[in-house]
Parts: C-alpha cells; sequence; structure tokens
C-alpha cells in the first residue's frame, strides 16, 4: 500500500460559511475522487474549528470519534431572540440583560445532565421528514424530539459591559446542539439570547491548535489512524496476531470495551473485549 493509499486521519480548521460535506468534497478533489472521504461530527455552516475528516478506510473509524465529548467557545448574544438559534435569525428584540451574578449563576446551571429539545431549524427527522424543511415552508412546527446531553463544564470567558454579549467555553457530550444551549440559557434569563459565533476547539484529546486549513490538506500527510484513536486502550500484536486479525479472527484477551490492535505503526483492527477475547469490529488490514 502506498502512502497516498493509506487510511490517514486529517484535523482541519473549517471555516465559516462551508458546510461540513462541503470541506469533505474539498478533501475529496485534493486526495482523489476514488478516495473514500468522511467526516467524524458535523459543523453548522456559521461555526468555525475542528473537524475531523476520514481518508480511505480510515472512514470505518468515524463511529469510534464521533461519540467523543467536544469543547466550544460560543459567543451568546442576549437580549435578543433567533428562530434558528444563530445569526440566520430571523432575529427579534428580547429584554434587558440581568446583572453579572444572574448571568454567571445560570451558566453554572448549565452543567449537568439534561433533556435537550432539538431545535426547530434542524436536521432531525420527524415523521419522515426533516424539520428544517417543514419550518421553511412556512408550516407549524411539529413536537420537537428530545435528547438526553451532558454538559461537563461550562464557564464564562467574557461579557461585555452592557452584559449583551457572553463569551463561554462549554464542555458536553456527542449530539448536544450549542445553538439551543444559548436559547435555553437566554430563556434561563428571561432576556432570550442566541449563539453569534460557535468554534470546535476540541474533540477528545485532538485540538484545533493541531488542525490545517482545508487547503493543506493532500494525498500525503495526515494522522496514522491510531494517534486520532490515543484515547483508546492500545495492544501491540507480532506479526502472526496481525495477520490473523488483518483476516478477522479473534484474539485471546482479558481487556474490555474497544482496543486499537496495531503492528509497529499500523493499525490493524479496532477490536471489542469481552475479558476474555477480542473480536474485531473494524478492520483496516
Amino acid at each position: 500500500m502506498t502512502e497516498s493509499h493509506a487510511p490517514r486521519i486529517w484535523l482541519v480548521d473549517k471555516p465559516q460559511g462551508p458546510t461540513s460535506h462541503d470541506i469533505v468534497a474539498q478533501v475529496r478533489r485534493a486526495v482523489g475522487r476514488r478516495v473514500k472521504v468522511g467526516h467524524a461530527g458535523t459543523l453548522d455552516p456559521f461555526a468555525t474549528g475542528l473537524l475531523i475528516v476520514l481518508v480511505g478506510r480510515a472512514t470505518r473509524l468515524a463511529r469510534y470519534l464521533a461519540d467523543l465529548d467536544k469543547t466550544y467557545v460560543a459567543e451568546i448574544v442576549l437580549g435578543r431572540c433567533s428562530e434558528s438559534g444563530d445569526p440566520e435569525g430571523p432575529i427579534t428584540e428580547g429584554a434587558a440583560p440581568p446583572q453579572a451574578d444572574e448571568v454567571d449563576r445560570a451558566i453554572q446551571e448549565l452543567e449537568g445532565v439534561h433533556d435537550q429539545l432539538v431545535p426547530a431549524l434542524s436536521a432531525v427527522k420527524v415523521d419522515g421528514e426533516r424539520l428544517y424543511a417543514r419550518v421553511r415552508r412556512g408550516e407549524a412546527v411539529p413536537e420537537r424530539p428530545s435528547r438526553e446531553i451532558s454538559i461537563t463544564a461550562a464557564r464564562r470567558i467574557a461579557l461585555s459591559d452592557d452584559r449583551r454579549r457572553l463569551t463561554v467555553e462549554l464542555g458536553c457530550s456527542k449530539g448536544t446542539y450549542i445553538r439551543q444551549v444559548a436559547v435555553d440559557l437566554g430563556e434561563r434569563l428571561g432576556c432570550g439570547g442566541y449563539c453569534d459565533t460557535l468554534r470546535r476547539t476540541a474533540i477528545g484529546s485532538l485540538s484545533v491548535g493541531d488542525a490545517v486549513p482545508p487547503d493543506a490538506v493532500g494525498p500525503h500527510g495526515g494522522l496514522p489512524p491510531h494517534v486520532a484513536l490515543a484515547h483508546m486502550t492500545r495492544r501491540e500484536l507480532n506479526a502472526e496476531e496481525a495477520r490473523r486479525v488483518s483476516h478477522g479472527e479473534p484474539l485471546e484477551g482479558d481487556d474490555q470495551g474497544t482496543v486499537a490492535l496495531t503492528h509497529g505503526e499500523r493499525l490493524v483492527a479496532v477490536a471489542r473485549g469481552d475479558g476474555s477475547r477480542l473480536q474485531p469490529e473494524v478492520v483496516l488490514g
């Protein structure tokens, strides 16, 4: 296997404007149209920051990266409301924001496990159709589903003198809508609020500080898969074990949960251990 066709993972710093799909299409043009390309965790067009782009057989690893906790920095406008929860709007006036100590208490109360309503302008399907399509046709919004989310950390970074612009850092679980967090915070404060800018700074231990702009991605470079899966338990295989695993055969082992099976600097497979054996789930070969 040549280096240009080896499975690779790119940390991309997505700019504001393009969709995650647009970035994937740009990378596909750069690495070769016949090479499979995907991503692990969508960012809205208005959002910037870390997008994990998977190239070649590394696309099979998306589930192991998409499930990691995320970290965001969000700038929230208080005292105004947005139907979309973001700058797309339409935007209407709310009430005057409360004092800073009340804002800080509300931020602290974000932490924990919550049921979050998905935004009306979201790609979630209800009765077989995406919510945003129904809203943009002017139809009444059906009952929005809720999801259990976990906000592991919430802290204020900055608050303007008029308390109209609040910058927060949030750590959260997969599937958390930060623009809905902004809306919920505005409702909790009684003044309204929406997410004006959003930047994803980390996915697990992977940082946007190590990311490159989309036009820097090419057929060579990026991270080898085992580096991106550093959060997993790792088991080094000998040559015979690597051969067996590459054919999907299980190994004896007392590990539990997901385990990265490597041979040298090559990720051979990701396996699931039950305490007595390791069964390959995804084989890269």
